[in-house]
């Protein structure tokens, strides 16, 4: 079975097309033949070897890839998923037999809810990983009624504004000039420049400050004071990966870790139901063929994009 993969963690290069033995479903599993695999800022950091502590008693090659959306081929019959069932899934890469980026993929039917109607499997496959690190985000923050969101162009990002909005908050977020339409069309209702002088922006419409703040673009100790005493941080990477955030005022510092969703069905499938109804707006980039892999990765790390670079199997 064809999959993309890595022997040694570096740059893009190192991506190539590899043969893996070809996964089955097993009890409560789901396989499914992937047609679109999103690519994710955690792929490079899976490629680049800076999460390699995480796997380095797995034999290589090594798969990468979070997300990913497809049409059952095989199932547990007691999962309730049939041959020809079109679906998204979220996946563990490298880990438990690998990745998105491959033909096949084996999950447990938790991660795995249908593609939303009208979206084809490149949308779809941007769905499940990105959505859920938003939806954790969205939690974190509790009875938050304000809310800032900085990198908010970016995919995790859209989804938090998306999401904030269709709880009711006040949100509030930070965009470059020439993606403060986007921001504003994905449902910010003030949008301030990007700078060092953020949390005063911020500050100067809420001046006790947000109740809450997920820091997509991980501006970190810059945008503490914009939060008021007591208030909640909410990052998007752990500290392992980009450094932490010393708390103060009291405030709460929370780093999201997908993983902690990675079977929860039910908001998984409330993430789709939002798309489905355009609460959640599903972004593609560009596709790329599945062979082109390391070129997706040179595109992501070039920065600039808004919406996902998504690789077809």
């Amino acid at each position: 079975m064809k999959a993309i993969g890595f022997d040694q963690p570096g740059g893009p290069e190192v991506l190539r097309v590899v043969e893996v033995p070809e996964p089955h479903a097993g009890p409560g599993q789901v396989r499914i033949r992937v047609r679109a695999a999103a690519v994710n800022p955690s792929d490079l950091v899976t490629r680049s070897g800076l999460a390699h502590d995480r796997y380095r008693d797995v034999t290589p090659p090594y798969v990468p890839g979070w997300e990913a959306a497809g049409v059952v081929d095989e199932a547990d019959p007691d999962t309730g998923w049939k041959p020809g069932d079109e679906v998204l899934a979220i996946t563990r890469p490298v880990l438990e037999g690998g990745g998105a980026y491959a033909e096949r993929i084996v999950v447990p039917a938790a991660s795995v809810v249908r593609v939303p109607a009208g979206a084809g499997f490149a949308a779809a496959s941007t769905l499940p990983m990105n959505g859920l690190t938003a939806r954790l985000a969205l939690d974190a923050a509790g009875a938050a009624r304000t809310i800032a969101v900085t990198g908010a162009a970016g995919a995790v990002g859209g989804y938090a504004v998306q999401l904030a909005k269709n709880a009711g908050l006040s949100v509030i977020a930070d965009a470059a000039p020439k993606d403060e339409a986007l921001v504003a069309e994905l449902g910010a209702d003030i949008v301030v420049p990007r700078g060092d002088d953020i949390a005063e922006r911020i500050r100067e419409h809420f001046p006790d400050g947000v109740d809450a703040l997920v820091d997509g673009s991980l501006q970190r100790h810059l945008v503490l004071p914009a939060i008021r005493d007591h208030g909640a941080y909410i990052a998007l990477r752990t500290p392992s990966i980009g450094g932490g955030v010393e708390p103060e005022r009291g405030i709460g510092v929370h780093y999201v870790l997908v993983t902690d969703y990675i079977d929860e069905t039910e908001k998984l499938d409330e993430l789709r139901k939002l798309a489905e109804t355009g609460a959640l707006t599903l972004r593609v980039a560009r596709t790329l063929p599945c062979t082109e892999a390391a070129q997706a990765h040179r595109l992501l790390e070039a920065g600039g994009l808004r919406g996902r670079l998504v690789l077809e199997f």
